[in-house]
């Protein structure tokens, strides 16, 4: 067998690997500007941990802002801006501000990523140069641009950040195949790096590699459910969790890596680590609810689900009486974020828990129709989901009243859109005329609110028009509309996915109600 003398760079980028008399560089290493690892002796594999510690990355300066960008300097500093205010944080965590923010003045930052970030964020701008562009239309050619210049041959950290980027912008145009993508090749080389693992060369870049891994991790939890396929990362035990959010941003780059010390109260009040400890709750609420729709009902399994309800639904209480009181879901605490400018990312941790919530006890919606009257646990269920889904639209609400804590990111729609439609049931089944009152004002806060938000986001006409489908079934047969079936949990999960029209059962004789008689038919829902 022919021994292969192949770099690490060519191995992985499947080229020939050339190198000249006494050359420690290879030729295509060179050409590229790529870091060389050097002649390999033996036909030895490359192993993760020596990938990891060559990865494959370009050293060369980029120009300062490259001529496709077409925008002057400060609006492109302006447009990066606004992405870490607006979108990064509250649903991925990529990078370091202040050093990124730095390479952008600099130009050096990896054009794919500049590109993929102005795609996101220059939609938010109110420059004078944009005022001839819809919204939604500032963010094609960027994103087109990045795609164009990503190279999914160089396995590297900047690599995987443009497709966590390309991703999310494939989301917001409801596009969740392409979403899923991304999202998958970011997957496989964050574990083909052993991306907490790599060697980092200072405290910043360690903890990117660590916040970018829990982001991939955290992603693909949405990401399949989404697209009904299974989760590709799995959660390492070994992985710490990311420091709190003030000590990370005041990290220098030149701050050296120190593991001798316990950060492990940082990392207690890290808005982050807590969205994480959500999301492994969210995990085990999407596969009982899978499991739920797979198996039929027995008087055999109906006390099995019971207990798992109630064993997931303590889980959510625990997490929430453990939080310290700094950040515990009060109007005082939304303030003092919001001044600190982590407003939004304190409301993205308390949304994710109520949103879990709601859709933990979704499914007894519609079994509270069937129950005898007044009776039991489903009941008492049925009014936690309402519970978590009310104090969802009041956080919402609140964050959009409060200074620096709106929250625009776009799964905000989709949980809005649960959340109303748990609303309607109050408004279709509850005969208190408060509880109808307080419901029909949230819907209505809830659809202002989602108007502002499709303004900058294609994939809001997907949530609207998820709303309107369910509201059809609504009009078909009241008594089904509720039931946790196949095409609920595709309504619950699969945020940028189109709903079919659901069509399983007949319209029920005299048991339809028109839109007008729920208290709540605004003619936009339909235009």
């Amino acid at each position: 067998m022919r021994t292969s003398t192949a770099c690490v760079a060519c191995r992985s980028r499947r080229k020939k690997c050339i190198f000249r008399s006494n050359d420690a560089i290879c030729t295509p290493c060179q050409e590229k500007k790529l870091k060389c690892s050097g002649p390999r002796l033996g036909a030895q594999p490359i192993s993760r941990q020596e990938l990891a510690a060559h990865p494959v990355t370009a050293e060369v300066q980029k120009p300062a802002i490259p001529v496709s960008l077409n925008l002057p300097t400060a609006l492109i500093l302006e447009i990066v801006g606004l992405y870490f205010d607006l979108i990064h944080d509250q649903f991925h965590t990529l990078f370091h501000r202040s050093s990124f923010t730095g390479e952008v003045a600099r130009g050096t930052a990896p054009l794919p990523i500049l590109f993929a970030m102005v795609a996101l964020s220059a939609r938010f701008s109110s420059n004078p140069v944009f005022k001839d562009s819809c919204l939604w239309d500032r963010s094609s050619d960027y994103a087109r641009e990045s795609a164009k210049l990503l190279d999914l041959t160089n396995i590297s950290l900047s690599t995987i950040q443009a497709c966590i980027l390309l991703g999310t912008v494939s989301r917001s145009e409801g596009d969740a195949a392409a979403e899923s993508v991304y999202y998958s090749v970011a997957s496989r080389m964050a574990n083909l790096l052993d991306l907490v693992h790599m060697p980092a060369k200072s405290a910043v870049e360690k903890e990117v590699n660590v916040r970018v891994w829990w982001t991939i991790w955290k992603l693909d939890t949405w990401s399949s459910a989404g697209v009904g396929l299974p989760r590709q990362m799995i959660e390492r035990n070994e992985a710490p969790l990311p420091i709190e959010e003030a000590a990370f941003l005041g990290l220098r780059i030149d701050h050296d890596i120190q593991p001798g010390i316990d950060s492990s109260l940082d990392r207690r009040s890290s808005l982050f680590a807590q969205m994480i400890i959500l999301n492994r709750i969210l995990i085990d609420i999407n596969d009982f609810h899978r499991f739920l729709i797979s198996n039929k009902t027995s008087s055999n399994n109906l006390e099995h689900y019971e207990q798992t309800v109630q064993h997931l639904f303590h889980k959510l209480e625990t997490w929430r009486s453990s939080l310290p009181p700094q950040m515990e879901n009060t109007p005082e605490n939304l303030h003092r974020y919001g001044n600190q400018g982590l407003g939004r990312v304190f409301v993205a941790v308390h949304l994710g828990y109520n949103h879990f919530g709601q859709l933990l006890f979704y499914q007894y919606l519609h079994e509270c129709q069937n129950a005898a009257s007044g009776g039991g646990a489903i009941h008492h269920y049925a009014q936690k989901c309402k519970s978590f889904s009310s104090q969802l639209c009041d956080l919402v609400d609140l964050s959009h009243l409060t200074p620096g804590c709106n929250v625009l990111y776009t799964m905000v729609g989709h949980n809005l859109v649960v959340a109303s439609t748990i609303q309607i049931h109050t408004l279709l089944f509850s005969g208190f005329e408060n509880e109808i009152r307080e419901a029909r004002g949230r819907l209505e806060r809830n659809f202002e609110i989602l108007l502002q938000l499709r303004n900058f986001w294609p994939v809001l006409e997907i949530s609207f028009e998820a709303f309107r489908t369910f509201r059809e079934a609504c009009r078909r047969n009241m008594d089904t509309a509720f039931k946790m079936d196949a095409w609920m949990l595709r309504f619950l999960y699969g945020f940028a996915n189109k709903m079919e029209d659901k069509q399983v059962y007949e319209i029920a004789a005299g048991g339809a109600w028109p839109v007008e008689d729920i208290g709540f038919s605004p003619s936009e829902w339909t235009d």
